[in-house]
């Protein structure tokens, strides 16, 4: 890297990467929301690579290598479900919910088969931030007389098989199209007096990155609104001098104009003043 490479100017995709980094630290516990809600802020208003930088300065990845966010242009993977396909037995396999309620939420990884099991209780299945050990991953839910939810994040493909008895299945996400290389969410099972719900939700960071670049644009479109109003006025002082400068030559050249008649008429008077004394003279002459 040279010596000026803290001066490049950064693209989105610098930025989604430090963002990523955050995202992973603050799922892991080494940010708290406030802080990471602080340096994502400072992420999307970074400008240059030595803007980013010192964000993910003081974050070190597993272990003792500290994250480092490359300040050269690289070749784009495949994206990040790619990494998220993990394979292995999965970190959990089963939950159970009798007269109560679980959670599988945050970092986790989701086996190729998760069984859960409700009684007068319920349960909620968050593969928002999760690790997927297969490409295609099924939920199995038995609700008796209780609910479960299963969210998943954009992009993911979900396929809906249960079958409900005085109960039911969401099936309003299903049949909507993956991305290229997103997992495939089947979810399975019996409700009885029960239901199980499916949600596609983004992740809270997810939320903050949108929301600050949507205030992002609404800074643009004011400065730009602003920016046009001051072209206009600039415009319309520079037509209302030229129409007063117009005006100026205008009434001077009137006034030039109705000079250079009287003097005429001076002339006239003058002359006709001298013809009749000239006159008045021959006359006096002749007698």
């Amino acid at each position: 890297m040279t010596d000026d490479a803290p001066e490049l100017r950064a693209s989105d995709a610098d930025r989604e990467r430090v963002a990523e980094v955050l995202r992973d630290a603050v799922a892991e516990g080494r940010l708290d929301m406030e802080e990471f809600e602080e340096r994502l802020e400072a992420t999307y208003k970074a400008r240059t690579y030595g803007e980013l930088a010192p964000i993910t300065r003081d974050l070190p990845a597993a272990g003792v290598t500290p994250p480092s966010v490359s300040l050269l242009k690289e070749p784009e993977g495949d994206g990040s479900w790619a990494r998220r396909i993990v394979g292995g037995e999965g970190s959990s396999a089963w939950a159970v919910a009798v007269m109560s309620g679980f959670q599988r939420k945050g970092r986790w990884t989701a086996p190729k088969r998760f069984n859960c099991f409700a009684f007068w209780g319920g349960g909620e299945i968050d593969l928002r931030e999760a690790d997927f050990a297969d490409r295609e991953v099924e939920i199995n839910c038995i609700a008796i007389m209780g609910g479960m939810n299963v969210v998943v994040p954009p992009g993911v493909e979900v396929v809906v098989r249960g079958i409900g008895v005085m109960g039911g299945f969401d099936h309003s996400e299903a049949g909507v199209r993956g991305d290229p290389g997103a997992p495939r969410v089947i979810v399975t099972g019996f409700a009885f007096w029960g239901g199980v719900g499916v949600e596609r939700k983004v992740t809270r960071a997810e939320r903050l990155r949108l929301k600050e670049e949507r205030r992002q644009e609404k800074l643009d479109r004011r400065a730009a609104a602003k920016e046009l109003r001051s072209s206009f006025r600039d415009d319309m002082e520079s037509a209302h001098r030229e129409m007063l400068d117009g005006h100026h030559d205008l009434m001077r050249r009137r006034h030039e104009e109705r000079r250079e008649l009287h003097r005429e008429r001076q002339e006239e008077r003058r002359d006709r003043r001298d013809a009749r004394r000239e006159e008045r003279d021959r006359r006096r002459h002749d007698e």
